[in-house]
């Protein structure tokens, strides 16, 4: 059986149409977010950073994030718009969240070890947050991501 070792629920800014989870010991990442974000690609991988593509310019998404202990069941493609997968290798054991203009912010989130995981994103509300870009209120929880983190091996 799949256990859940954590999840989180996070109000993630999101802004020029991004954020990323990225290695917390980020010093010597070759590519740091948001250098070479890709608007197109909505799960993408570099070395120590998997950016997540928004369908809304600037926004409060709301991020369900999980840690499981192996690969979890899929989920019902019928709930969500999008999804993808990617590979992502943690040195530290721990994850930041990263968006375009606040930089590394104070979500972290505790794989409780290092080393190779999957990343598993969907999301939904993507239809709803495009309509709402032009909206001069503030816009939370619209676009709705659940994020599971999982190891690869």
């Amino acid at each position: 059986m799949v256990e859940l070792v954590q999840e989180q629920r996070l109000d993630v800014f999101v802004d020029s149409f991004a954020f990323s989870f990225q290695e917390s010991w980020d010093a010597d990442l070759p590519v740091a977010f948001p250098d070479a974000f890709d608007a197109d690609v909505f799960v993408n991988a570099f070395p120590g950073r998997v950016d997540l593509c928004s369908a809304g310019h600037t926004h409060t998404a709301a991020v369900t994030v999980q840690v499981r202990d192996r690969t979890p069941p899929a989920e019902d493609d019928a709930a969500w718009d999008v999804q993808g997968e990617a590979e992502f290798e943690s040195v530290s054991g721990d994850v930041a969240v990263w968006t375009p203009s606040l930089g590394r912010t104070d979500d972290l989130i505790e794989l409780g070890r290092k080393g190779l995981w999957r990343v598993r994103a969907h999301c939904t509300g993507r239809a709803e947050i495009a309509e709402l870009r032009e909206s001069e209120e503030p816009v939370v929880g619209v676009e709705r991501y659940l994020v599971q983190f999982f190891p690869a091996d």
